[in-house]
């Protein structure tokens, strides 16, 4: 008898672990309705910070709760970075990743925000370390591809996006995201 409630017991959490996530996950945005990135810079040389390619899935990270929030700093430099307080994120982000060196999250975000400031020698080493911790980390390949394509080499950029194509099996908006920065790239650079 014991043993059937315990068989229970286990089958019920088993069924409400999934079902809470599907009920209590945020809605996966509309692919049609996430506006084209205008102004984005095939080149450091061109174009303010604001104009080069910038992923969109990067704008809804302060609003999505997940396990990140159990790290105070993590959780503050994700925000940070929502906010677009770079070296903010780059001092919360830094002192996460001294907790858990990991963790290839905090890796790209930490490239993500060195490269918001043009630091491409430090944001490239985080997006490294990110691939090397989670060599199929999408936005760490997608952001890498965005940093080539800034300092002005669309065959590494291109090596991003053919892994993001062996990597999404379904369309993802980080290979999507990098295509529409490389063909913006060749727009610019065909002028």
């Amino acid at each position: 008898m014991m043993r059937s409630i315990l068989i229970a017991a286990v089958m019920g959490v088993l069924a409400a672990v999934p079902a809470s996530y599907f009920f209590t996950a945020p809605a996966r945005q509309d692919r049609a309705a996430t506006p084209a990135r205008a102004g984005n810079a095939g080149s450091a040389t061109v174009g303010p910070a604001e104009a080069w390619p910038i992923c969109s899935t990067m704008a809804a990270m302060a609003e999505t709760p997940d396990w990140a929030a159990l790290d105070p700093d993590f959780a503050a430099g994700k925000r940070a970075i929502g906010a677009g307080e770079w070296e903010a994120a780059i001092k919360a982000l830094t002192n996460a990743g001294l907790r858990d060196a990991r963790n290839a999250d905090i890796q790209n975000y930490l490239g993500y925000a060195y490269r918001r400031l043009r630091q491409f020698d430090p944001a490239m080493r985080h997006y490294q370390q990110a691939l090397t911790l989670n060599p199929r980390h999408r936005s760490a390949h997608e952001h890498l591809g965005e940093a080539h394509l800034a300092q002005g080499n669309l065959a590494k950029a291109k090596e991003h996006l053919a892994a993001l194509e062996q990597i999404c099996l379904i369309p993802c908006d980080e290979y999507d995201d990098l295509q529409r920065a490389i063909a913006e790239y060749n727009k610019l650079a065909n002028r």
